[in-house]
């Protein structure tokens, strides 16, 4: 069974390893949310209030960057490293791990003291830098204050009383210390404060006695001075009523008692937090995928799955069940229409070019009733005007086939892992979308040029021309035939109005035909065969080929690496908070 102490220890881990794996990048909300949820202690006060010795007290053990000594100067070092040897202050914050049987479990911020006058070398800016800093920690509803004031000044001056009035109204989070209580002046006291007359919390003040600097600079270590502190209060006649609530001791187990409490509190709430974030964790991990497997038949199955997987997302773009396909519609129902709806047949069919054409094709020899080569070369030369918007319905509708292509890779989740294989794919798609592309384009303008040929019943039903008739002979009673101008403008327009109509007809067969045409030679192969190509590829690579294609985006790995280690943390986290709750 865990102990809450255990608890208490295991919210540390669970802190640190938030903090640790949000230094990583964005690995989702869960993580500052949870840190949100977990209490810290954060150790405010003015400088040279003795927040440090404080510090050092509760955790027996000489660290702060005071004197010299191997952990002092390791953090020295990274302080220095951060802000460049320069009385300036840096907000990432340094994490330091102490071990020990003589301390209790509790994870402690030590914030810079606060100042009211920046010093040479530091920038104007530094005393509201600092107060800023420090606010962003205490301003959190789970942030317990440790509010360090000397006793040799005011307690209506103390920057931390201040600071934590203003962030924690009610009190219900803050803790009282009061230090140098050694170094007042002879015949006074700080019994007003520490009895919670001068200024009452909700929580009894704490009176600590750091080491002297004489002690330091002696090397007293820590067991020796807390020894001293008691011995201090015990004798004192002062404090001697008091010694049992006096000390770094006993404001070390207040606090982690405190601790215990709040977590106690907390337990369902973090508990539904953590099974939340397992469950999203797990998702995200079935979404990522496992790792790729070593066996080149166990990657040939996952390159082939993953092809399938694009391929059904490509299909649900054309058939409907995603956006997309409904734009090749579009070009069959308004763009393949207005263009022929552009195209320029009234300035063809003008007389003017009519006569011109019909000229050109009769030669030295002029027709004598219907101009045959007249009418092909018109028809011939008018079908020409369909193939630009043949060609631009079927170059539409291979733009949208490739975007489908991107957008179906894209949307492919399982595929996003393999940036190599994605590359692959799109390469090997989009050379048979050029294939089905020219295909589809042979095959429209086929259609057009089919409809040229011009057969005897196209002639056979040529209207009478309206200027032929016949009629008497003004100088004789006898019938006679009238001899008619066959090169007048109206045997022109007449020319041009059955021309027109051949090109109306054939036009409107073409607004059918040529989606089919499309359809059957690129949409259908795109959703028939579209990757048959890179399959027979495929097959014909060595085994040693597969990893490759198989190389995962790092930023992936990493995605991956970081869910696993944060689902075990948490899975951790919820098995012994469990334990602790079957014990309380």
């Amino acid at each position: 069974m865990a102990s809450m102490e255990g608890l208490i220890g295991l919210m540390n881990r669970i802190q640190r390893a938030c903090t640790a794996l949000g230094d990583h990048g964005d690995h989702g909300a869960d993580l500052p949310t949870l840190w949100e949820s977990l209490p810290t202690i954060a150790v405010v006060g003015g400088q040279s209030s003795g927040k440090s010795s404080v510090l050092e007290s509760i955790v027996a053990k000489d660290f702060l960057p005071r004197g010299s000594a191997l952990v002092r100067q390791e953090i020295a070092d990274e302080t220095d490293r951060m802000t460049g040897k320069t009385k300036q202050i840096s907000p990432v914050p340094i994490h330091l791990s102490i071990y020990s049987p003589n301390v209790v479990n509790l994870t402690l911020i030590d914030l810079p003291g606060l100042t009211k006058v920046a010093v040479e070398g530091q920038p104007e800016s530094v005393v509201q830098d600092i107060e800023n800093m420090v606010r962003s920690y205490v301003d959190k509803p789970n942030c317990i204050i440790l509010a360090i004031s000397p006793a040799n000044q005011d307690i209506a001056t103390s920057d931390a009383i201040k600071l934590s009035k203003e962030v924690d109204p009610s009190g219900e989070r803050t803790f009282g210390v009061l230090t140098k209580l050694d170094l007042m002046d002879k015949g006074t006291n700080a019994l007003d404060v520490l009895e919670g007359r001068a200024y009452r919390l909700q929580f009894p003040w704490v009176g600590i006695v750091n080491r002297s600097q004489a002690d330091i600079n002696r090397k007293v270590d820590m067991i020796a001075a807390r020894e001293k502190e008691r011995e201090y209060f015990e004798s004192s006649p002062d404090y001697a009523h008091l010694a049992s609530r006096m000390g770094s001791v006993y404001l070390a187990k207040l606090l982690s008692q405190h601790l215990e409490a709040v977590i106690k509190a907390r337990i369902p709430s973090i508990t539904s937090l953590i099974n939340k974030t397992i469950d999203e964790l797990e998702s995200e991990l079935d979404t990522i995928g496992k790792a790729v497997a070593a066996d080149p038949g166990a990657q040939l199955y996952t390159i082939l799955e993953l092809c399938r997987a694009f391929d059904r997302v490509f299909k649900e773009h054309l058939d409907g069940g995603r956006s997309g396909g409904d734009k090749i519609y579009g070009v069959f129902d308004n763009k393949l229409p207005a263009a022929f709806r552009k195209l320029p047949f009234d300035r063809y069919l003008s007389v003017q070019n009519v006569k011109k054409v019909v000229s050109e094709a009769d030669g030295y020899q002029p027709h004598l009733i219907a101009p045959e080569q007249g009418y092909r070369r018109l028809v011939e030369a008018g079908l020409a005007y369909f193939k630009g918007p043949a060609e631009a319905t079927v170059d539409a509708v291979h733009v949208v086939l490739r975007d489908l292509v991107r957008k179906s890779i894209g949307e492919t989740e399982p595929l996003r892992r393999f940036p190599t294989l994605q590359a692959a794919i799109a390469t090997a798609a989009n050379e048979a979308l050029e294939n089905f592309r020219e295909d589809g384009r042979c095959t429209t303008l086929r259609l057009v040029d089919m409809e040229a040929y011009l057969t005897v019943e196209f002639f056979r039903k040529l209207p009478q021309d309206p200027d032929s008739k016949v009629g008497n002979h003004p100088a004789s009673s006898e019938a006679a035939p009238v001899t008619v101008d066959r090169y007048g403008d109206g045997h022109y327009r007449t020319i041009a109005s059955n021309v027109s109509q051949y090109i109306k007809m054939v036009g409107d067969e073409l607004l059918h035909k040529i989606p089919k045409a499309v359809v059957h030679c690129q949409v259908r192969e795109a959703k028939k065969s579209l990757l048959n190509h890179f399959y027979v590829q495929i097959g014909k690579k060595e085994a040693s080929q597969f990893g490759h294609l198989l190389d995962e985006d790092p930023a992936m790995l990493e995605r991956r690496q970081q869910c696993w280690k944060r689902l075990e943390l948490y899975k951790s986290a919820r098995d012994e908070i469990d334990s602790v709750a079957w014990t309380r």
